[in-house]
């Protein structure tokens, strides 16, 4: 059994009477199912978003899916081949798929708070600041915790015995599960737990009185504020119930996901894990918490309304910014009806 630094992994039987595919064949369409699955999730999201970190940790995450796709179909076509000097079989695709594995394994946390804090600095900015500035950041950001990533796996030593000893194995090909990965998973599903345990009776409430409007051109969910609530202020506990509400409405079949793979404890491959549905999932989660840690501050600008490219986070401040959103909607019925 493969022991790696976080002590939670998973191989392929030893024995190859037991193996229903080849580890290198099976390495292949897994990554081809993800690279799939990634591109599918960039062509379907919103394009007028504002740059930020996590999305440029996105499209570097496509890309090296994409560069693996080509690597292992053209290793697993010619199979036996020199290039460079360097002899490369298929078994190099076990291997490569394990240096990746680690490098990703270690990088669920540092992107998970990188992209915290960039929400969080940038969630009230109302500034203009330069895209192409912002781009070039992000991009030597990302490049740089690849590399790291990648320095520190070659680097080690108790992984570099593991990929020594079973990189050009025939019939072994042991997969990494990131131990941060899971803590992530417990976490975030814990946090919305808790806050959905603490506002359902505001939840059930505002999901009774809810209606879809359009808004500046764009159908949105609204949420009329009822008479308990404060209409001068925005109360913490409100906006933390309408955030909830927009996020679950989004997320809520991958949440339930979640729940089954933590309850199942079912192990998942690290560079499985570290994909763009599990990516956009976080930064959904991130921007809800910077919007209620920093609620005070907030001004319903169209940057912070545009940084998430599936969750509409619109209506949860249309009330606060336009009080008289039931007027208006009965004006613009009247001069239709007229």
């Amino acid at each position: 059994m493969f022991i790696s630094p976080d002590n939670r992994t998973f191989e392929l039987l030893s024995h190859p009477e037991h193996i229903p595919l080849d580890p290198s064949c099976l390495v292949l369409l897994i990554i081809l199912v993800k690279t799939f699955l990634n591109l599918l999730m960039i062509a379907i999201r919103r394009k007028d978003t504002y740059p930020n970190f996590l999305e440029c940790f996105c499209m570097s995450v496509v890309l090296i899916d994409l560069l693996l796709l080509v690597g292992f179909s053209f290793i697993a076509y010619f199979q036996d081949f020199a290039l460079w000097g360097i002899r490369f079989t298929k078994y190099h695709i076990c291997l490569l798929s394990q240096i990746v594995s680690f490098a990703c394994g270690f990088l669920h946390c540092p992107v998970f708070l990188l992209t915290g804090l960039d929400h969080y600095l940038n969630i009230s900015q109302t500034s203009k600041t330069s895209h192409f500035c912002q781009n070039v950041f992000y991009f030597f950001s990302v490049f740089f915790i690849w590399i790291a990533a990648l320095v520190y796996v070659l680097g080690d030593p108790v992984i570099f015995v593991s990929l020594s000893k079973y990189g050009l194995s025939s019939y072994q090909c042991p997969f990494y599960v990131s131990i941060q990965s899971y803590w992530l998973s417990v976490f975030t599903v814990g946090v919305l737990l808790v806050v959905f345990g603490t506002c359902w009776p505001e939840v059930l409430k505002l999901t009774q009185s809810f209606h879809i409007i359009s808004f500046m051109k764009e159908t949105v969910l609204y949420f009329p504020l009822t008479p308990d609530w404060d209409h001068a202020v925005i109360s913490k506990k409100q906006l933390l119930t309408k955030l909830l509400i927009c996020f679950l409405g989004t997320w809520l079949p991958f949440v339930l996901l979640q729940i089954i793979i933590l309850f199942l404890d079912i192990q998942i491959p690290a560079y499985v894990e570290m994909n763009v549905p599990w990516l956009y999932f976080i930064n959904s989660f991130l921007i809800a918490a910077a919007y209620w840690l920093r609620s005070q501050e907030l001004k319903a600008t169209e940057t912070i309304l545009h940084i998430d490219p599936f969750v509409n986070w619109k209506f949860c401040f249309i009330p606060f910014t336009i009080h008289q959103m039931e007027q208006m909607e009965k004006a613009a019925a009247a001069v239709t009806v007229c």
